[in-house]
This record gives C-alpha cells, structure tokens and sequence, in this order.
C-alpha cells in the first residue's frame, strides 16, 4: 500500500506559478525505468525523468530503516528508483508544482511504494517545511536534482514548469544546500547532480555544514569533456575530498557502456551509493 499526504506550502510567486492539476489523461505518457521496474506517469512535454534521475538515484546511499527526502522529486522518478533497489526506507518526495506532485502520489501508489508526498516550495523557509512534517534534524538521506541551468546562458522556455525545473537562479543552490543541511541529521547524507562546469559553485555551497565530499564526474564518452557531477556530501563530514574514476556514458566505439546500461536498467548502483 502507499500512503500520501499533501499540503500547499511556499513562498510567493513561485508557489503562486505552480500548476493546480494534472495535464490533460491525452497529455501523459506512461514509461518504463529501471528496465521496466519502475512504470511512471510524466507530462508528455515540460519537465521529463531521464537520465540524470537514474544516476542519482544509483548515487544515493540509502539504507533500509531510513528517512530519505527527495527535494524536487518531479513525478518521483529518482526517489522511488531509490525505494525500488532499496526497500524499507521512509520515503518523502517534495516537490512544488501540484500537479506533479499529484503524478507522483499516483505513480507510487501504481509501483507499490510507501510514498508520502509534500507540495512545498524548496527554498521556504524553516517553518513552511515544519508545517508539512520536515523537521530539523530528520532525514537520513536527502537527494536532489536542482534546477542548474544557468538563466544567462539558457534559452527561456515557454513552459513555466518546464523552465522552473530547470534554470537556476543566482541563489538556488545555495538555498537548496541550505534546506538539505536543515533537514538532515549529523552525519547525515546528500546526493546531488549538477552540470559538470559548475563544480566550483557546489564546492562553495558544501563548504558550510558539509565535509567528506565524494565526486564521480560524468562524460557522454573519453574524448568529451564531463558534462555532469554527481556528489555526496556528509553533514559534518570530517574526511578528504575524494574524485573518482569518471563514468563514461559510452564505450569508445560509440556504443553505449554495458556497465551503465545494467545500472540504468537497475541491476546496480554507483560506488558513491556505498557507505
């Protein structure tokens, strides 16, 4: 069984954007994760799972018995992947646009995953979270996938849910970190994704509260240059900055990484998820 809660919860225009309701039945895909594990309802345009929700969820060190939110959970792609490879967690997805957070308690709900879902504004502030249960010192585990286009590069798009879940602003990471660090217990862990070109702001916004940061950046083949970082970070972390070996999406030849396609299909997990 699955079991849901929503409460309106934000701040301003932001919340005053979100869509009130799901997209039309004839504007909704169902498609298949984790090599068909995992079945998921998505707007058909806007904002889509991919990729990037896979590898963060194969990156996050989830353990049975644990409370673990994911912040801008979208449909829930990346935090029910998670729940999927590893069972027993108390799952929380957080996202602010209601009528995806309403795809996200259904797709649950169809997969068999204990699920609660929270409709809240990510950069609210320590009371608007509360008021939906996320206190202080809580959570075991958050992952998130923020908004990390930068606006000054980036063609707006049309879609306002669309360009909310995907272009930052000058304070969204830092306002991301700020509530992970608030939510999480000491010791407690953060997986997060970022394009690779901006490493150097997801040192700067770890450097307060976080230390034992691990890195794994990603790269379509060899030859490019990475185009995506996945990290994990302790609250309160004490150990060495570690990177590691890159992950290649690609074999040389051009073929896709037999390694990545087992892992995409959920038949395993990245080596930051190992603690």
């Amino acid at each position: 069984m699955s079991r849901a809660f929503s409460s309106e919860v934000g701040s301003g225009s932001r919340e005053e954007n979100a869509s009130k309701s799901q997209p039309p039945a004839a504007e909704i895909t169902e498609d298949g994760f984790l090599g068909g594990q995992l079945r998921l309802r998505q707007p058909r345009s806007g904002h889509r799972a991919g990729h990037d929700a896979i590898l963060l969820a194969a990156a996050t060190p989830a353990r049975s018995g644990e409370r673990v939110i994911d912040l801008g959970s979208g449909v829930g792609a990346a935090g029910l992947s998670v729940a999927r490879r590893v069972s027993g967690i108390d799952l929380v997805l957080v996202e602010i646009d209601a009528g995806l957070a309403e795809l996200a308690r259904n797709n649950a709900a169809a997969n068999v995953i204990e699920a609660e879902v929270v409709i809240l504004d990510v950069e609210a502030d320590a009371t608007a979270f509360a008021a939906v249960g996320l206190m202080p010192d809580s959570a075991d585990v958050v992952l998130m996938n923020p908004p990390f286009n930068d606006s000054t590069r980036h063609r707006a798009s049309p879609d306002g849910v669309r360009e909310r879940a995907h272009v930052a602003t000058a304070t969204t990471l830092a306002a991301w970190v700020h509530a992970a660090r608030r939510i999480l217990k000491s010791n407690g862990q953060l997986a997060m994704i970022w394009r690779a070109d901006g490493v150097a702001e997801v040192l700067a916004a770890l450097e307060r509260g976080f230390g034992s940061l691990e890195i794994l950046p990603v790269h379509s083949d060899a030859t490019a240059p990475a185009i995506r970082i996945l990290v994990r970070a302790t609250k309160g972390g004490r150990a060495p900055t570690r990177l590691h070996a890159a992950l290649l999406l690609n074999e040389p030849s051009g073929v896709p990484n037999k390694w990545v396609q087992e892992m995409l299909a959920g038949k395993g997990e990245l080596p930051l998820a190992r603690r």
